[in-house]
């Protein structure tokens, strides 16, 4: 669903306490018979639904207004370079996605790598396109500890985005070539 230019994602689990809740208020009304329940059954489950979508849109709303400021004051760094010494620093990191977990409940964490090392990417919300692994991706974000009080230094990401694989001379010389069909 799309409002406005924000990407609105529901997360999977509050979709499946939705129909979990549907089917047992249904149930629930079709063996007793009373249909009294549905009166506050329905605005329940309409809840249910609509409250992880506002808060969803929320978040992206407030992400997105933060892209362009971070693009204008983010450090580019490699992974070996992010240590606590950059805490609450805003930095831009390209890297390729080594691992992804959570995307599921749009609190996604990546594991992000470049030739020097490999970083934890967290987001508090969905990303505006499906990161996966193997994807060339840019990151902005800001540095933060894995835990609030201690940890090793981990990236809070306000943007990941991929970005083309980059193409040299030697990897166009070494495509394959298509061979035609032998009849």
């Amino acid at each position: 669903m799309k409002i406005g230019n924000i990407r609105v994602r529901p997360a999977i689990l509050p979709i499946a306490v939705f129909l979990i809740l549907t089917f047992i208020l249904l149930y629930t009304v079709w063996v007793t018979g009373d249909r009294n329940l549905l009166i506050w059954g329905i605005p329940a489950l309409v809840f249910i639904l609509l409250i992880p979508l506002v808060l969803n849109y929320m978040s992206q709303h407030q992400y997105a207004g933060l892209v362009p400021i971070y693009e204008a004051e983010a450090k580019t760094v490699r992974v070996n370079q992010v240590n606590l010494s950059l805490l609450a620093e805003p930095v831009r990191l390209v890297g390729i996605v080594e691992q992804t977990h959570f995307q599921f409940l749009n609190r996604p964490t990546f594991v992000v790598g470049d030739r020097t090392g490999e970083i934890s990417v967290k987001m508090f919300t969905a990303p505006q396109e499906k990161i996966r692994k193997g994807d060339r991706v840019e990151v902005l974000g800001q540095v933060i500890k894995r835990y609030v009080a201690a940890g090793e230094a981990v990236i809070n990401a306000v943007s990941i985005r991929k970005i083309e694989p980059v193409v040299t001379e030697d990897a166009e010389l070494e495509k394959p070539q298509k061979k035609g069909r032998r009849r």
